[in-house]
Parts: structure tokens; C-alpha cells; sequence
């Protein structure tokens, strides 16, 4: 690494960008981080010392995927580089592959032995060359955590994932209870995390029919465990079942001394082994999904669940009731009927989304089955970050309802770029009442380990960072790769290594012989091109050749004279002007708007000279002023700002035509109002043409869009802004255009085939986590309130309620 001049410069990139704002970009900005830097302030002394993370997992190499055979690849990130290469797959490191065909499972540790020695030796430090400075150093590396699933958490931790102390976090006091119909133990007694005095921990009819007194589990930190396990003795391989047996009794929760206690420096760590937030989010969406649509197979509701229900003494009017042969099981509050269960599914199946924001989610939506199955981890991503809540919205009562948006909130915050430490105390808060609220309302069989893994999630944000640099998600794709380096399918580990080191020898060649190309300079999908000509972005589609009239044309440079820069010190001299020869506009600002926009183009291009000798205006200027040719280029697709756009006459399987932009507007008190303000305001439409425009050396690309109206064509409805796309566009007749890099992508989900509104919701760019630079505008903030939702407005509606509901049928088994 340090015998590359780009990557030896860029390792040292987390010294001069560590944020001071209480914002985490990066984990340089985390607790850990700065903990380390505290305890060893040698290490953190020599900018140039790595801080890597350990991820594994395992994977099918063949393309059989009815094969069970798994191999192991074990792999290193260097987090001393920026956020756009840190996980990116050319800077991960593969440093172990495990061969198959069995997964290594608790021996993972005699494989981990050799690269345990070099993290000791790398800690200890090396001698090495610095291309940068030209001369030799003492290398140093730290292992600050790793990255894996549930079951990975436990071969690498050495603790049980299963069983009565699931929870690797609150260990000894994990609260679990065996439910003997369900055949299962949950993790339920979130109420003990909240202060003492908070309500809910008195109302036993919402609960378990307890009051909850228990204090919070306290954690174990490294020091406390390496005490614990200090004389533990490591079984590895076939062992004596007795042996196992006797073992276990004397150590409870674990199942082995961990090899990563072997680093000096391991108990100290702050955080040492991750939760995947990829996983936890799939698999909580998984069951939310298929509770509220009962999908046979992944429904924690049913008749077994009722009975446990019954053995618990709770929700009476939830117990099933014999009928004669069959039993019924009335409906629960977050049961969906038959209606809503199609309605929900119809949503789904009718939904576009941009280029590269998910898998078309309807190839797996059957509306007449009302069932979704085959989605991927990134399709509940998605769906747990903004859809969700917006395809069950006027569904089930309200509590159920706003717990499911509450959570879908929580994911959506902890999942941002940029994590504010102060807020995510407040967040961690939040959560533990949102999974209170969940007991509530669904099933005690609804809470498995992942459901209860939630409420640790805040804390490792708010002591590592985002949560980007932490999860599954870059590691998963770079294991995609290293399945298609298996060429001889009777030796996969054998290509997938001789291919890693070919590549790296290649890599290796062009950055340090060939000095050719970067590490960041990776072209990616939506990316613009430079060009002399256009201005800005880049057109996608064959363009067609048009001519404008006189009104288009005015209409389109009128708006880039008033939106560029360039150009605003003679906005404002021209309506000094107007207000001292007409001292009667001074006091009506309408007036002077309305002649100010008709005579600034043709005042500009007399003000300005095209004389090229004339050097206090820059050229763009000068042909700026002289106005657009008549005939212009047009297109029916366009990248910039690193999405994509087409026009809503071509649109199939995704939806890329949806805009907002930010403006501002003259407000008015009321109709008779003298003094209107000036404010923000946002104004959404959809595309309808793009133009370049010519202005002879350049051109400048517009966007043309039919926007909804302002005042009776958006609302906000129970925290999400809905637009009415139905109605008459002549409000914005004058103005329809605006300049194509002041486009912000939403998409629209509409309510019903009956309903003119739609509800917005903002598109991230592709490749949004991977971006270099975070733009505020761009964050998909979340689209409903119910994360802030008061515990007061659900209580209430529900005091005197039942848990059962009267406007929904119930099953009949």
C-alpha cells in the first residue's frame, strides 16, 4: 500500500478530515475511534498507522444453488481512506479463504490463527517503505471490530446466539420466555429499558400483565469478559459430549475464549464485534410483512400463538373460540382484512421507483394471492426505509399503525450519511418505547432475537458511526465477485485465490509502474461527462432537433437569467433603477416584479456589450445577455447530479420523471395584502420535455414539467406531503421551466386508482452511500411523522379499547 503514491497519500486522509461539529461522516468521528486515540496516543500519533475491520461470512461458490457447500473468505477494510474507497471492492482485502464444503463454525479460530499473529505483529509495528516521504517507518495496525450476520456474531465472539441468552449484549440477563405452543423462546421485557417513571411500566393490561420494575441490563465491557474467561479451556473439534456438557454449565453463555483476546489490545475496545444492521432490518421487515398480510410459512400470528396468548392469561378477547368443529381466531388490531390485504399488496405491485433504487419490486407481489415472497435483502431495505409506511397508510387502527412507521423511522435515521451524536441519544429513546409499543400490539410470538436486537442498534451507532461502514452490504457484493473468479468447480478456493493474487499483481502494476490511474477514478453508472459544450450533465437519449416560439424562447431565458449568478448584481441594479425613474413602484413590490421580469432581458443585452475587448464581464456572460438561438435540442432522457431523468411519455418499469425544486415565492397574508414576504417553497411537478438551450458557444439544459398547484394541490396528511398531479396546470403556465441542475428526483405513490393525490417521496442517487461528497439535499429523511409521534396521541385512542378489531373479519381454521 505505501508503495503506491495515490494510496499512500490517500491513508492519511483521516487526519485532516475529523469533524468537530458533533456530526459523524466517517468512523474517524466516532467514539471508538477517539477512544483509541485516548489510550494510545503513540499509535494515533503517526497518521500513516492502519485501523482495519474484519468482516466474514460464508457463501456458495457454484452457481448451483442447490449445492450446501460453503467456503469462508475472510476479509480487512482499511478505514484510514475517505468514505467513497474505505468499502470499495478494490480496497478489500482478502486475507484468509476457509475451504468448504462445511462452514468452520466454533473452529474458526484455528483458521483465524495466522492472521491473529500478523494483527500482533502489525501492532507491535514493521518496518516499511513510505513512497510519499521517501523513507523508512514503523508500521502499526489495529483491528477496531468486526462485521458479521447473527450466526458469524457467534463463531467469532465465542458467546451462544441461541437459546436462553440469545442476546449477546445483555448476556446473563437476557429476558427470555419459552412459549409452549409456539415451540419457541422470545425475547420480550423491553419495558425494563425505560427510566423508572416512565407509565408504561405500571400498565400491565398492555403488557404481560406485570408491572415492570427491573432495572436496565447493565453490559459487559472486554475487561469484565477476559476476566470471566480467563481460565476458560477451548475445545475445538469433535469433543466429548460430557466434556461439552460440563463446560457449559460452568461458563453459561459461552462457548469459547476468543482468539481476538489474544490482541493485546482487544478488551479495551469500546465496540469489538458488530450487529448487522442489513440482516436485523431484513429480517424484522420479513416478519412485519408477513404478520400483517399472514402469509403461511413467515406469520408470527395464528392459532398457536393465541393458545400461548391463553397460557399467558392476556388479551382474552384475542383467545381462539370453538365453533362448533373450527375454531376462529378473532381479529387482532394488527390484523389486515381481506380488502387491505389486496389494497396493500396492489400498492406494491403498482409502485415505480427510479433507476437504481431497488429490484422492480412487483415480480414479487401476487395481488390475488395477497402474498410477497422472494424479496431480497435490499428490497426490505427499501421497503423498511420509506415504502412501508407509505403502502399500509389508511390501513389498521392507529397504533399498530404508527408503531410500524415509528420503527421504519428508526431504521431510516440510523441508516443517513451523516449521524448527529446528540440526536441519537434521543433516537435510542425513541426506539425502546417504539418496541414497547410493538409488544403491545402484536403477538409475544412476533418477538424472536432479531426483533429484539433493535434496541442495541442506536448505541452502536452513536459509538461507531454510521452505520455504512458496518454493515453486510459491500461485503455480500464483493463475494458475488469472488464467485465468478471459479472457473474449475472441483477446486473453488484455489481459483478464487489464484485470480485475487492476479489481480492484485495487476493492480499493483498500473498504480506503482504504470502511474495510470487512481483509486477514486471509477466511472460510475449515473455520472456526468465533462464537455465543453453542455455546460452541465449529459444527455442519455438521440436528440432531436426543434425550434422554439417566441414565447417558449422568452419564457425559458428569462428563468436562466433570473437563476444564474452570474447575473444577480445587475438584477438588483436594474430594480434600483426601476424604483428611482418611477417613485410610485417603490411602495407596490408586485408591480415592480411584473416589470422588473418583462424589461430585464432586453435592459441586460443592452447593458452588456458583446465586444470581446470588454473584460469586466466574462464571456458566458456576454452571450448570456445576447440571448438563445430559436432552434434547440431536445431529449427524452438526462443525467446530472448523479440521477437520472426521462420524460413521463417514455417511462415503463421505473418512474424517473418526478421533480421538486426549492424556489421562492411572494406570500400573501390575504388577497387585499400590500406587503407580500418572500419564503421558500417547494414545488413539485413531473417532467415533461428537456432542452438544451443555445447560446451559440454553450448550452444550457432545461427541464420543462407540468407542476401541481401550490395552494389546494398539496397538503400534509398524517406527516407525509401528498400532490394532486390531476389537476389543471395553467397556475404555472408562465413558469413551467427551470434549469435542470436545480432538478431534485422524487417519485409518487398514489392511493388508490380513484384518487387524483399522490404521495412524494425523495430518491437518493445511485450509489448514494458511496457519494465523496454529502449534500444535505439528497438525504432520504423520512416521509411520515410517526417516529416522532407523541405516545399520548396513540394511548388515547385506545385507552378504553379492546385488542381485538370490530371493522375486520377474523379466521376461521
Amino acid at each position: 500500500m505505501f508503495q503506491m503514491h495515490d494510496v499512500a497519500e490517500l491513508l492519511t486522509w483521516h487526519m485532516n478530515h475529523k469533524n468537530s461539529d458533533g456530526k459523524m461522516h466517517h468512523p474517524v468521528d466516532s467514539v471508538s475511534w477517539d477512544s483509541i486515540d485516548a489510550k494510545w496516543p503513540d499509535f494515533s500519533n503517526d497518521p500513516r498507522n492502519l485501523r482495519f475491520g474484519l468482516a466474514t461470512d460464508g457463501f456458495n461458490p457454484f452457481s448451483n444453488l442447490s449445492s450446501r457447500y460453503s467456503c469462508w473468505p475472510v476479509m480487512l477494510v482499511t478505514y484510514n481512506l475517505s468514505p467513497w474507497l474505505c468499502m470499495s471492492k478494490e480496497n478489500i482485502m482478502l486475507t484468509l479463504l476457509i475451504p468448504g464444503p462445511k462452514q468452520p463454525g466454533n473452529d474458526i479460530d484455528i483458521f483465524l490463527q495466522p492472521l491473529i499473529d500478523d494483527l500482533k505483529l502489525l501492532w507491535d509495528g514493521v518496518e516499511v517503505y513510505d513512497v510519499v516521504s521517501k523513507s523508512n517507518f514503523n508500521l502499526r495496525a489495529v483491528l477496531i471490530w468486526t462485521i458479521n450476520d447473527f450466526p458469524a456474531y457467534e463463531n467469532l465472539a465465542g458467546c451462544t446466539t441461541k437459546g436462553k441468552t440469545a442476546c449477546p449484549i445483555c448476556g446473563e440477563h437476557t429476558h427470555s420466555q419459552w412459549l409452549y405452543h409456539s415451540k419457541k423462546l422470545v425475547y420480550m421485557g423491553h419495558r425494563r429499558f425505560l427510566p423508572p417513571s416512565h407509565p408504561y411500566r405500571r400498565k400491565k393490561s398492555w403488557f404481560d400483565g406485570k408491572v415492570e420494575d427491573r432495572q436496565v441490563p447493565r453490559i459487559a465491557n472486554g475487561n469484565a469478559i477476559d476476566t470471566q474467561l480467563k481460565d476458560f479451556q477451548n475445545f475445538f473439534g469433535k469433543v466429548d459430549k460430557k466434556k461439552r456438557k460440563r463446560q457449559k454449565e460452568l461458563k453459561g453463555m459461552w462457548k469459547k475464549r476468543s482468539i481476538f483476546f489474544d490482541l493485546p489490545y482487544w478488551k479495551e475496545l469500546v465496540l469489538r464485534h458488530n450487529l448487522d444492521v442489513m440482516h436485523v432490518e431484513k429480517n424484522v421487515c420479513e416478519s412485519i410483512i408477513g404478520t400483517l398480510l399472514d402469509i403461511n410459512g413467515k406469520s408470527k400470528d395464528g392459532y398457536n400463538a393465541r393458545k400461548d396468548l391463553q397460557d399467558m392469561n392476556i388479551r382474552h378477547d384475542l383467545h381462539p373460540v370453538e365453533r362448533e368443529s373450527r375454531v376462529y381466531l378473532p381479529p387482532a388490531l394488527h390484523t389486515l382484512s381481506k380488502l387491505e390485504k389486496q389494497l396493500f399488496c396492489k400498492r406494491l405491485y403498482e409502485l415505480k421507483v427510479p433507476d437504481g433504487y431497488s429490484s422492480n419490486i412487483s415480480n414479487c407481489v401476487s395481488v390475488e394471492e395477497t402474498k410477497v415472497m422472494g424479496l431480497k435483502s435490499h428490497d426490505y431495505h427499501v421497503l423498511m426505509q420509506q415504502l412501508l409506511p407509505v403502502v399500509i397508510r389508511g390501513m389498521l387502527p392507529k397504533g399498530p399503525r404508527h408503531s410500524i412507521t415509528r420503527i421504519c423511522g428508526f431504521f431510516n435515521k440510523i441508516c443517513q450519511r451523516v449521524i448527529d451524536r446528540e440526536s441519537m441519544l434521543e433516537i435510542e429513546k425513541e426506539v425502546i418505547e417504539t418496541l414497547c409499543l410493538f409488544e403491545r400490539y402484536f403477538p409475544p410470538s412476533f418477538f424472536d432475537i432479531m426483533t429484539h436486537l433493535v434496541i442495541h442498534l442506536g448505541r452502536e451507532v452513536r459509538l461507531c458511526g454510521p452505520v455504512q461502514f458496518r454493515w453486510m452490504y459491500p461485503f455480500e457484493r464483493y463475494m458475488k465477485t469472488l464467485k465468478g473468479f471459479v472457473r474449475n468447480q472441483s477446486r473453488p478456493e484455489g481459483c478464487i485465490a489464484e485470480r485475487y493474487l492476479a489481480e492484485e499483481c495487476i493492480l499493483f502494476y498500473k498504480n506503482c509502474v504504470q502511474g495510470s490511474t487512481r483509486l477514486d477514478d471509477k466511472q460510475r453508472r449515473n455520472e456526468e461527462f465533462n464537455n465543453d459544450i453542455i455546460l452541465e450533465g449529459r444527455p442519455i437519449s438521440t436528440g432531436k432537433e426543434i425550434t422554439l416560439s417566441d414565447e417558449v424562447l422568452n419564457l425559458a431565458h428569462q428563468y436562466v437569467l433570473f437563476n444564474t449568478k452570474a447575473v444577480e448584481p445587475y438584477i438588483e441594479m436594474h430594480r434600483n433603477e426601476l424604483i428611482l425613474s418611477n417613485k410610485r413602484l417603490a411602495n407596490d413590490d408586485t408591480q415592480v416584479m411584473k416589470v422588473h421580469s418583462e424589461q430585464f432581458p432586453i435592459w441586460l443585452k443592452e447593458k452588456i456589450s458583446l465586444d470581446v475587448g470588454n473584460r469586466k464581464d466574462s464571456d458566458i456572460l456576454k452571450w448570456l445577455a445576447n440571448g438563445p438561438r430559436k432552434t434547440a435540442m431536445s431529449f427524452s432522457g438526462y443525467i446530472i447530479n448523479g440521477q437520472r431523468f426521462h420524460i413521463k411519455s417514455i417511462e415503463r418499469s421505473t418512474q424517473n420523471s418526478g421533480v421538486s425544486i426549492d424556489a421562492s415565492a411572494i406570500c400573501r397574508s390575504s388577497d387585499g395584502d400590500g406587503s407580500p414576504k418572500f419564503d421558500v417553497v417547494t414545488y413539485y411537478g413531473v417532467l415533461t420535455e428537456i432542452i438544451l438551450l443555445d447560446y451559440y458557444v454553450y448550452r444550457l439544459p432545461m427541464f420543462k414539467c407540468d407542476w401541481a398547484k401550490i395552494h389546494n394541490g398539496v397538503k400534509v396528511d398524517d406527516g407525509f406531503t401528498l400532490v394532486n398531479l390531476h389537476q389543471n396546470q395553467s397556475q404555472f403556465s408562465s413558469e413551467p421551466y427551470i434549469l435542470a441542475s436545480q432538478a431534485k428526483q422524487v417519485f409518487y405513490a398514489r392511493e388508490n386508482d380513484n384518487s387524483p393525490w399522490y404521495v412524494v417521496l425523495k430518491a437518493p442517487p445511485r450509489g448514494f452511500h458511496e457519494l465523496d461528497k454529502y449534500d444535505e439535499n439528497v438525504d432520504t429523511s423520512f416521509v411520515g411523522d410517526g417516529s416522532s409521534l407523541a405516545l399520548d396521541d396513540i394511548d388515547d385512542e385506545f385507552e378504553c379499547r379492546n385488542n381485538s378489531r370490530d371493522d375486520c373479519e377474523g379466521i376461521l381454521l
